[in-house]
């Protein structure tokens, strides 16, 4: 049984990956590289216009990390939350996971090679991971993509999610694995 499911696995992306185009070319007569091409060209002043504020993005996340204020900010937070039960380790990342995709995938890792993946920790980081999105990048990119300069109560309501994924995963975790 197993190995069927890994045979399923295997060839499920590659078949629809196959499978789209050849419907579109025999079934609905469409050009598909010519549709592709075209695609590709509107992309392109998409991805100029989204440039500046990804950039401004990335370095202000930069800064944050490397001025020292997210170390000050989890060591203020560390006492406040120890008793709680919430791991100094897993701080960071749930302070990073709304910001950069990459800082907390990095962080996640540390913990793996740290602690192991199937530690208590490695479960509540995987968690974590898979539970919230990078809610600001999120907000910049679409925002950014569409010319919205005023994100009124996204990032509100985007920031109060991710907090909710952060009690989420902690309340799941230490029900399932402690």
């Amino acid at each position: 049984m197993m190995e069927l499911v890994q045979i399923i696995a295997a060839w499920t992306l590659p078949v629809i990956i196959a499978f789209i185009p050849a419907y579109a070319y025999i079934f609905r007569k469409i050009p598909v590289y010519e549709t592709f091409i075209d695609g590709a060209k509107g992309g392109l002043p998409t991805v100029i216009k989204l440039m500046p504020h990804l950039v401004g993005m990335l370095v202000a996340v930069s800064v944050f990390r490397e001025s020292g204020a997210l170390d000050l900010l989890i060591s203020a937070l560390n006492p406040l939350l120890i008793p709680l039960g919430v791991p100094p380790e897993f701080l960071p990342m749930a302070l990073l996971r709304s910001i950069s995709g990459s800082g907390s995938m990095a962080i996640m890792t540390d913990i793996f090679q740290a602690h192991g993946p199937d530690s208590y920790l490695g479960k509540l980081a995987s968690t974590m991971q898979g539970a919230s999105d990078t809610t600001l990048y999120v907000l910049t990119v679409y925002f950014g993509s569409v010319g919205i300069r005023n994100a009124r109560y996204a990032v509100k309501v985007g920031l109060l999610a991710d907090l909710a994924s952060v009690i989420a995963s902690l309340a799941v975790v230490h029900l399932i694995f402690h």
